[in-house]
């Protein structure tokens, strides 16, 4: 049922702030004394910087409340033992960079809660804008409770996240070196990404490794393609004939050097990931709710070389986080690690799905002002979670599922393609999030079923506009 929207006399009257009230606010807290309650009693404010920090504290603590701070570990541990001596216990600092990891941990491990914020909601009022004034004004706003923390990452998962970034970055690395192998292929006139679909492939690395072995002949290049190559052997070898420059040749080597230096790397990775996945806790695996076994999707297509070579990593992501993500469809192993690795197993940070797909950015914005919706923005929200869970809902479009139904009405309902991809992504993280917050595995109940509910409600709505109209629908057979 949807909710009803409050009228003008409830939202004025409940605790929600109206556009005068929020700039009335704005000067409040930008004056001397706000006469706002105090929530953080013992809170100070820290600007992060590059080469130094600079830390507020209230004017009663010290008789230098705003001090400067190196970044080296020496001057961190003197500015923790600072806030100490001036009774502080929680501080606010803006997610700059990287720069703060550092001061977070010392901080932390000096028992001081650190509230790190979105610099995009710690806007300052016009004209105010220095380092000093800066932490002033975050120690002001975090002192009246008008902060949030964002999301941290359990301890235990630091290390998984941190490998499997790294990895990311190898296999983008991996693909702009195929990129530069077929430049440097075409620019010799060698046409093989014609012939074949993908140069990563058994039949072009072993085509392109001959070449750089100093083989010219094309028919007997054109012997090594692989046997489930759809080319003949006469396509494949028009295709690779061409002049072969000695310092494009150098190009071509240059670039399968980095390809299998970038796939040797994502190896080490995958190594270093699996000791850290072998560390964590196992969970109680979940049962579906009809009693029936979990049904995995049919995989489709071949295996790409960028999958990662862990021994049984679904069965270990299973056990870590006591549901099977793959077997949603449209959930890859990749998609699967993709999510463990960023958000964890524990999904007590947020309260409703709501609140995890709009942290994800997959909710519209929508700007209010005087009541009325100004537009439905898109919001502009960097997540790799919820890259992946697009990139999952695009490779339903072709599944005889019930994932697949549901894709496939939203490209027809939808106005774009783009808000059906966002729609699909939407839905498939409140899956993720009620499997782990219900522990109740996926099974998938097939395209028919979404295609009969869906003709129902159809059916209904034109019965009931029928009915609106002074109308009765009527069968095609019943009324011949």
């Amino acid at each position: 049922m949807a909710k009803r929207s409050k009228s003008t006399f409830e939202r004025l009257s409940g605790d929600r702030l109206n556009r005068k009230q929020r700039r009335e606010l704005s000067r409040r807290i930008g004056a001397g004394d706000p006469s706002l309650s105090i929530v953080n009693p013992h809170a100070g404010g820290i600007d992060v910087g590059n080469e130094s920090h600079f830390v507020a504290v209230p004017s009663d603590r010290d008789p230098s409340p705003v001090q400067e701070f190196g970044c080296w570990t020496a001057d961190l541990d003197r500015m923790a033992k600072w806030l100490q001596c001036c009774r502080i216990d929680t501080v606010a600092i803006q997610a700059t960079g990287v720069y703060w990891i550092a001061l977070h941990d010392i901080l932390t491990d000096h028992g001081i809660r650190v509230v790190l914020v979105n610099a995009r909601n710690t806007k300052n009022i016009p004209g105010r804008k220095s380092d000093v004034q800066e932490c002033q004004w975050l120690m002001k706003l975090h002192t009246y409770g008008l902060l949030r923390d964002s999301f941290h990452l359990a301890k235990e998962m630091e290390g998984v996240r941190t490998v499997w970034r790294l990895r990311a970055r190898h296999v983008e690395e991996a693909g702009r070196s195929i990129q530069h192998m077929q430049k440097a292929l075409t620019k010799m006139n060698i046409q093989l990404a014609n012939a074949l679909s993908d140069l990563s492939g058994v039949s072009g690395q072993a085509i392109i490794g001959a070449i750089l072995d100093g083989e010219r002949d094309p028919y007997r290049l054109a012997d090594l393609r692989d046997k489930r190559v759809k080319a003949s052997r006469e396509e494949v070898a028009r295709s690779l004939e061409g002049n072969w420059r000695e310092d494009v040749l150098f190009e071509l080597g240059q670039a399968v050097a980095a390809y299998r230096f970038a796939h040797q790397q994502m190896q080490e990775c995958d190594r270093r990931l699996e000791s850290y996945l072998s560390q964590l806790p196992s969970v109680p695996l979940a049962t579906p709710t009809n009693g029936s076994p979990a049904k995995k999707p049919k995989k489709s297509g071949k295996a790409r070389d960028n999958q990662p070579t862990i021994l049984n990593l679904e069965a270990e992501l299973e056990r870590i986080c006591g549901v099977n993500l793959c077997t949603i469809d449209g959930i890859s192993i990749i998609t699967a690690q993709t999510i463990v690795s960023e958000i964890g197993t524990n999904m007590s940070a947020f309260p409703s799905e709501d609140d995890f797909t709009s942290w994800l950015g997959l909710t519209p914005g929508k700007p209010v002002s005087g009541g009325k919706v100004l537009g439905k923005g898109q919001r502009k929200v960097q997540n790799r979670v919820a890259g992946a869970l697009r990139m999952a809902a695009t490779s339903l479009l072709k599944s005889d599922s019930y994932l697949g139904a549901r894709y496939r009405h939203l490209r027809r309902q939808l106005p774009s393609h783009k808000a059906a991809v966002k729609a699909m992504a939407r839905h498939l993280a409140v899956l993720v999030y009620r499997l782990f917050t219900r522990g109740e595995a996926w099974v998938d109940r097939g395209a028919e079923l979404f295609d009969r509910r869906r003709k129902e409600i159809d059916l209904a709505s034109l019965e009931s506009k029928a009915r609106a109209k002074g109308f009765q629908l009527i069968p095609i057979a019943q009324a011949s």
